[in-house]
């Protein structure tokens, strides 16, 4: 059995999701699109049912390419039951969504959420008389608190035993509309259309009435060119869609009026008031960037707790257990170098910022589930709307934080192609978890006393740095208006702790995962080219790795950092960011050290190392270069796969270098004229 889980943004799908799958869930695509889909399994008695959590939808007439996704899985992918969640505190526009369901003429429970904030706001919903209306079951439940839950699942095991009918719907427009649905309905017959053997015959003769492009699509490749719209006699002075959104408008409004009891007077809600403050357009601002400094703060403070004890877990524990073993062994002594040094020594450097990575996942997961991101957009709105995008866009730039792959393929929400493309193409500014091992590291050794100052700067400059460049974009390859600025806010709600830790699991699962495959297989080949040449071993300076480093080195001096090993650093960061820090510790011979020197900042080989082949100034500009250059593979392959296009995504790759390149001798020289 397959079940799908849909309804409108922030009505609380996925964390219905959540509770029903718990960690019986994974990660994946959509065949041929690179949207993030969820499929878990939900044990109802004994059987395991297959449920698959949808991108948010408003109606069945998508616009951003998420929508359209998730409405062709709900037509194509003929599943059992479509249970949809509607936001009880704003029943009358989720049920919008609804009424389109259940035209389908397919199974539908309609889960009714946020009972707890429809009730706290002077909402009284008989649910009994709202699903007599509307023809299918209607469970109210608290996804949050897991409340009515097990009527739900009763409800699914009853429909699986074949005890209920769960569609009984019967919607009924005005006069005039029944007659065009049903004259259209008969010239399909007529045609002997085929598609109205796949779906619902009055659905697909209102959405040829509605001029549905992929049904009009379909039945032109069955050449039936002859389905007429509506007529004039109906249309009069609107469109049909314009008039049968009124209708469904009209009988919710019905549907309603016998089932829910409303508050005389809509008082201020808690998300209000909070509201007044957070998204004032004086303090809106300073709060978001005082927020993001208290999280870096607190990742970068807690987070160092934990370094030392993981480097020495690494580089102490495990790699003297391993060489002990392979000396025990007599394993080649090449062997063992190439373990220990190479693959304990690059992994481990790269696993030792897990607890940070973690605790930034953590923080942002929190600001996402609690409804605060939706307003940051909506607070960026102004300045977004100068470089031509609207506030809907930030979105995508704030989730780049976190990893710049989900955050490009989240600019699917963006309707407008030429806001998307632009989008896309300043996401890799934004500083992304596998660049902050490097900030700590560098922040340590250099900038003891102001850490957190110096990481949260980055941050900043890398949001300024994609403004001026969508600015520049904007007036010159991507003329025109962009698309209005739309958005649900959701009330403010506690977060779920099993859905935060759900998806800080999900985000650390990934960093782990890079760091046993592509970090692993990239510590080998660090490890090979900087103890080989071609006439065989040889010492670390003579390597086919120092001479790639040699050679490219030049470009990177008027930057404050032109030797080899950090120009090696840079070339092989382009497989996985965090690998720069790993083949640090493999290019200055230091499978060792790498936490200790991060926590005691003078202290350890690698913190004398680095101080010696960089002042304070050419630190932040190496630190400014790894925030803006050449994004990682996994970003510019999902680039490609956005764009569909090999010049947008050559064209990224190039021009970040240069911006990075450009913005990084700015702050050296400048830098060193000021403080050196």
């Amino acid at each position: 059995m397959k079940i799908v889980l849909t309804g409108n943004p922030n009505c609380g799908k996925t964390t219905l999701f959540n509770a029903l799958t718990g960690a019986r869930q994974h990660i994946g695509n959509w065949p041929g699109v690179t949207v993030e889909k969820k499929e878990g399994t939900l044990k109802i008695k004994d059987d395991d049912v297959k449920v698959v959590d949808l991108p948010g939808i408003y109606s069945m007439s998508p616009y951003s390419i998420e929508e359209i996704i998730a409405r062709n899985y709900i037509l194509d992918e003929n599943p059992d039951v479509i249970v949809n969640i509607v936001d009880a505190s704003n029943i009358e526009r989720n049920l919008y969504l609804t009424m389109q369901l259940l035209e389908l003429n397919k199974p539908v429970i309609v889960a009714l959420n946020m009972m707890d904030v429809a009730q706290k706001r002077g909402y009284k919903i008989d649910e009994k008389k709202l699903s007599k209306a509307l023809g299918v079951p209607v469970i109210p439940i608290v996804a949050t608190k897991k409340t009515g839950l097990d009527d739900l699942k009763e409800t699914l095991y009853n429909h699986m035993q074949g005890k209920t009918v769960i569609n009984k719907a019967n919607i009924v427009y005005s006069k005039n509309i029944e007659n065009e649905i049903n004259n259209t309905i008969k010239k399909l017959e007529t045609h002997n259309a085929s598609l109205s053997n796949k779906y619902n015959s009055r659905w697909i003769a209102i959405k040829v009435l509605e001029n549905d492009e992929k049904v009009m699509e379909a039945l032109k490749e069955q050449k039936i060119d002859e389905v007429s719209a509506a007529s004039d006699v109906v249309i009069e002075e609107n469109d049909f869609d314009s008039m049968l959104a009124e209708e469904r408008y009209v009988i919710i409004n019905k549907i309603l009026s016998k089932s829910v009891s409303r508050p005389k007077l809509e008082q201020l809600t808690t998300s209000d008031k909070i509201d007044k403050v957070l998204t004032n357009r004086i303090l809106g601002i300073p709060i978001f960037a005082g927020l993001m400094f208290l999280v870096f703060y607190v990742t970068f403070n807690i987070g160092n707790i934990f370094l030392d004890k993981i480097d020495i877990f690494f580089n102490e524990t495990i790699s003297g257990a391993v060489r002990a073993v392979l000396e025990d062994l007599n394993v080649a002594g090449w062997l063992q170098s190439l373990i220990v040094d190479g693959v304990i020594g690059g992994v481990g450097g790269v696993l030792t910022f897990l607890p940070n990575i973690a605790l930034l996942f953590f923080f942002i997961s929190i600001l996402e589930s609690s409804g605060y991101m939706a307003r940051v957009a909506f607070i960026m709105d102004k300045f977004m709307r100068k470089i031509g995008l609207s506030g809907k866009a930030f979105l995508p730039m704030v989730m780049g934080f976190g990893c710049n792959v989900p955050a490009i393929m989240s600019t699917r929400t963006l309707e407008n192609e030429k806001d998307r493309l632009l989008a896309i193409l300043i996401n890799p500014f934004m500083s992304c978890g596998a660049r902050l091992p490097v900030y700590v590291l560098f922040t340590s050794v250099f900038f003891k006393e102001n850490e957190s100052i110096v990481i949260f700067s980055l941050y900043i400059l890398g949001i300024i740095i994609a403004i001026l460049v969508g600015l520049i974009f904007k007036k010159t390859l991507f003329k025109g208006e962009s698309a209005p600025f739309v958005m649900e806010l959701p009330p403010y709600r506690i977060p779920s702790v099993k859905g935060v830790l759900l998806n800080v699991w999900e985000k650390a699962k990934g960093y782990i995962v890079k760091a046993g495959t592509v970090i692993f297989a990239a510590s080998i080949i660090i490890w090979f080219i900087l103890g080989y040449n071609f006439s065989g071993a040889t010492e670390i300076t003579n390597s086919i790795g120092a001479s790639i480093g040699k050679f490219i080195a030049p470009i990177f001096k008027p930057l404050g950092f032109g030797s080899w090993q950090a120009t090696l650093s840079l070339i092989t960061g382009i497989s996985a960011k965090e690998i720069v820090i790993s083949n640090m510790a493999i290019v200055y011979g230091l499978g060792e050290g790498v936490a200790e020197a991060a926590i005691e900042g003078n202290a350890g080989v690698l913190a004398v190392t680095l101080k010696e082949a960089f002042n304070q100034v050419a630190a932040y500009a190496f630190m400014v270069f790894v925030l803006l250059y050449t994004p990682c593979i996994a970003v510019i392959g999902t680039i490609k796969k956005e764009t569909n296009s090999w010049k947008w995504t050559a064209f990224s790759v190039i021009y970040q270098f240069l911006v990075a390149w450009v913005v990084a001798l700015l702050v050296y020289q400048v830098g060193s004229l000021i403080f050196l």
